[in-house]
């Protein structure tokens, strides 16, 4: 029986001097404050500059000067002045002391706690990419790609740092291994060794995130005017930079249990793909799961019609496995022959850590690391050694347990919120981050309006590559439970 795909009603888009030699005094520095010495003298030379006191040019005492006559360290006074020439109010001239640098205004913006004020001229991939960066507060954004910060495990993370640091703090002044930190990729292989991925630590690549993991693969395996297919809907960010390769984008309608094999058999015979990139565990935007028949299934048309297959697993440690459903990789059918296997931490451990890994055959990975030292040289070894760390030391199993803890208790009061809004949820999954909702409107407008509130909505039409308007749009769960949020959806939807 085919299953429903993920389908939405397209609707029309409707877009919318002279040099002093002498300081006036400082004021007096207060030395049982709990406000450092070092500040306190920043914070008056600076008043001085910006008060005109001290104008461009002007020569501050030396520091031996400085110090004698406020009794206090040459070295306070050295880590004062150095912040001073770091934030561009002083610069030092070698043999001469140091001098009021002349300053040029700098462009500045209003700062805001709300999204653009205006609605943007266009939906696009960049703009809900750039509104995620800006929006403050964060929790405001029912849109967004992560979990809150504040379910995130500051201690753990910390601490590996600490530890890091405290170990090899010589390893930071050095480039890291191009194919990446060896006891990282050591404790990967028993990660995927546990989802009966066999993978040596020389098949395995770490990147910066999942985005740079599909970049290399995509450098690697397209070129201009080749297609790659994706599924309809699927994580936006890929769409642009497929394009920006010259390759050709094209959808392949997504159900409820993986792609529709018809309609994928029907477009490789048509297109002669290059590569089919799909989420498989906890599809991003519908939280849906490759079954395992479908699993074989794409594999099946992958080798009749000679294409690879690339399995973007980063929500699959949100998944809580055989209890729920199974949960079926196609990199553990084909022992990553034909696909090549995608991980990261992103989503689950720290967002600004920015480590991921692929796994694929040797002499892909070969390539793919050389790939790597073109593009970037190397990833970032401290990133990778707190990674390691953390799942080393055991912490990261229970740090994901948690997160499964609090979806679960947050996703159904989501979806009796948001039906009691009169919006619909289709499929209801009962594990991952995301409702892929029908609003029964221009998602586009909805997400305008919302901006106003300061509230970021992720619009249907961004999570197609054809880009239309859909009355589709992403949610996430773990924000909806925000007043602000709420307030929004009142608004909109009442």
């Amino acid at each position: 029986m085919k299953k429903e795909t993920f389908e939405s009603q397209t609707v029309p888009n409707k877009n919318i001097v002279e040099h002093l030699h002498e300081l006036p005094p400082v004021t007096f520095l207060q030395k049982n404050s709990a406000v450092p010495l070092v500040e306190q003298i920043v914070a008056n030379l600076r008043s001085k500059i910006d008060d005109k006191f001290l104008p461009s040019g002007a020569k501050i005492p030396s520091i031996r000067a400085f110090a004698d006559e406020h009794g206090v360290s040459r070295f306070t006074v050295v880590e004062a002045y150095d912040r001073l020439v770091a934030a561009g109010y002083v610069e030092s001239r070698r043999g001469a002391g140091f001098f009021v640098r002349t300053r040029h205004p700098l462009t500045t913006v209003k700062a805001s706690s709300r999204l653009e004020e205006a609605a943007p001229q266009k939906f696009d991939i960049a703009w809900l990419v750039r509104n995620m960066f800006r929006q403050h507060p964060a929790q405001l954004m029912p849109g967004s790609g992560l979990l809150p910060a504040n379910w995130m495990s500051e201690e753990i993370v910390s601490n590996s740092f600490r530890a890091v640091a405290r170990d090899r703090a010589s390893s930071f002044f050095q480039y890291g291994s191009p194919q990446g930190y060896l006891p990282l990729r050591q404790q990967l292989q028993l990660k995927l060794d546990d989802i009966e991925i066999a993978a040596s630590p020389d098949q395995i690549v770490t990147t910066s995130g999942i985005t740079q993991g599909l970049d290399l693969v995509a450098r690697h395996f397209l070129a201009p005017g080749d297609v790659v297919f994706v599924d309809d809907p699927a994580w936006f960010l890929m769409f642009g930079s497929f394009a920006a390769l010259g390759a050709r984008v094209i959808g392949v309608p997504r159900t409820t249990d993986g792609p529709d094999i018809s309609t994928l058999e029907h477009l490789a015979a048509e297109h002669r793909p290059k590569m089919y990139v799909v989420n498989s565990i906890l599809h991003n935007p519908t939280s849906s799961t490759l079954s395992p028949a479908k699993a074989f299934q794409v594999l099946k048309v992958a080798e009749k019609y000679d294409f690879v297959v690339v399995e973007d697993d980063v929500y699959s440690d949100l998944h809580p496995g055989a209890s729920y459903q199974p949960a079926t990789r196609m990199a553990a059918l084909d022992q990553l022959e034909r696909v090549i296997y995608l991980g990261g931490f992103s989503k689950t451990l720290a967002a600004n850590l920015r480590v991921g890994y692929i796994a694929c055959a040797p002499e892909i990975a070969r390539q793919l690391t050389d790939r790597k030292i073109l593009s970037t040289l190397t990833t970032t070894e401290i990133s990778e050694r707190i990674v390691y760390k953390v799942l080393s030391e055991g912490h990261y199993r229970k740090h994901v347990e948690r997160l499964r803890s609090k979806l679960d208790a947050v996703r159904e009061k989501t979806l009796r919120t948001l039906e009691g809004f009169h919006l619909r949820v289709d499929f209801a999954p009962s594990a991952g981050m995301f409702l892929w909702v029908e609003t029964g409107a221009d998602s586009n407008l909805l997400a305008e309006r919302a901006m106003r509130d300061g509230v970021l909505l992720a619009p249907g039409s961004l999570f197609s590559p054809t880009q239309l308007a859909s009355s589709r749009m992403r949610v996430n769960v773990a924000a909806m439970s925000d007043p602000g949020v709420i307030n929004c959806f009142n608004t909109l939807f009442s």
